[in-house]
């Protein structure tokens, strides 16, 4: 495993894309803070720059990094939650222009994964986690689903859980406003 985070920290530092399994779907990320990387995943998925993407941080004592008034149940949600969580926070910060929603939120996961835990911890700062495909086409369940197009766009394919074959569900979505009240857009 340490091979596969040194090149993926390679290409994340060089403003490149990677293709990489996470605690839910394989996902396509950049460094969160390169807009450049951003509209080239938006170009890749032909996904519309209107329409926000997740980040990826490896603890939630770095949320107040990149938003503005955390919920204090934010940290509870993320601590007990039985599967994996995504949070959409309002006010988000020092995250490229483009990954943040036209609204000014974000979403964000903590993910229990250890390539991305210790991807992230090495990297220093977020990255995009969004689903490997083409826009309006099906999330793929494993790796063997993603398309060719996926694979020969990203600048690297993570070497690792490419044989697992079982099937994986995207997160769990909740919006948390910052008076803590929440409602759920995916479940």
């Amino acid at each position: 495993m340490h091979a596969e985070i040194t090149k993926a920290l390679e290409v994340l530092k060089s403003g490149g894309i990677i293709l990489y399994p996470t605690d839910t779907i394989w996902g396509i990320g950049c460094d969160a803070t390169n807009p450049e990387a951003v509209d080239r995943i938006y170009a890749l998925k032909g996904r519309d720059a209107g329409k926000s993407l997740i980040v990826l941080l490896d603890s939630d004592n770095k949320l107040q990094s990149y938003v503005n008034d955390v919920p204090e149940i934010a940290y509870t949600l993320i601590e007990y939650a039985e599967n994996p969580l995504t949070i959409i926070y309002s006010n988000a910060k020092n995250l490229a222009r483009n990954v943040i929603h036209e609204d000014g939120s974000i979403g964000i996961r903590v993910p229990n994964h250890n390539f991305c835990q210790q991807l992230i911890q090495r990297f220093r700062k977020p990255i995009v986690s969004t689903s490997a495909n083409i826009s309006g086409e099906p999330s793929p369940g494993n790796f063997s689903e993603i398309s060719d197009a996926i694979i020969n766009g990203v600048d690297y394919v993570v070497n690792l859980e490419r044989s697992d074959l079982s099937a994986k569900k995207s997160s769990t979505i909740m919006k948390l406003e910052p008076d803590g009240r929440f409602s759920f857009i995916r479940r």
